[in-house]
């Protein structure tokens, strides 16, 4: 069986990285992982990846707070051509990717977000959403653009906001959600994979 070669792109714990490589490995998809990559030197995301044996490396971001320097972000291409990755996962990566990205990886570069795009995009959605008094939110898997949060949206699941909601209850069940959809949805990409050349 052809397996869909991913790379996991992460600035932080990897709580969604986790749930992708513990599916992978109990056969319930059909992907590989070829590497995980973090622009933050000790992020537990690269443990995470350790500790399922995928390569994994970590990028010098440059001086920028929200994106990577552009020889930074060639260097990227670079690492996922090499690993032979088809498929680029966004899992907590806090960088807006730009053209080198971009081009190299035309739709195929997925992120996923604590809202229900097209509201709340940034930081601390769920917040955004209590504070807002809405009473449903949820995660969000998009295509990646140049913009924060927005581009096209492949998937949605919505979470209900209870009424004694703190920000900290509201987002572990947003982050259950999360551990669910992502992985579906790239079950979804490694079913259109196209077979090998034989």
């Amino acid at each position: 069986m052809k397996r869909l070669p991913i790379g996991i792109l992460g600035s932080g714990k990897g709580s969604n990285c986790r749930a992708i490589l513990e599916r992978i490995r109990s056969g319930d998809l059909a992907a590989e992982a070829r590497i995980v990559i973090s622009d933050v030197l000790d992020a537990p995301i690269l443990e995470i990846a350790r500790e399922f044996f995928v390569a994994n490396a970590y990028l010098p971001p440059g001086q920028f707070r929200t994106r990577l320097e552009p020889e930074a972000e060639e260097e990227l291409v670079k690492m996922l051509r090499e690993a032979g990755v088809d498929l680029v996962v966004l899992a907590g990566f806090m960088r807006v990717l730009h053209a080198p990205m971009l081009k190299a990886f035309p739709r195929r570069i997925i992120n996923i977000h604590p809202s229900l795009l097209p509201k709340f995009p940034g930081l601390e959605a769920w917040k955004q959403a209590l504070a807002a008094g809405e009473t449903v939110t949820g995660c969000t898997v998009h295509y990646v653009d140049e913009k924060i949060d927005h581009g096209q949206i492949v998937a949605q699941r919505e979470v209900a906001i209870l009424p004694n909601d703190t920000p900290e209850t509201l987002h572990a069940r947003i982050q259950i959600a999360e551990r669910e959809l992502y992985p579906a949805v790239i079950a979804e990409f490694c079913e259109k994979c196209p077979a090998p050349d034989l």
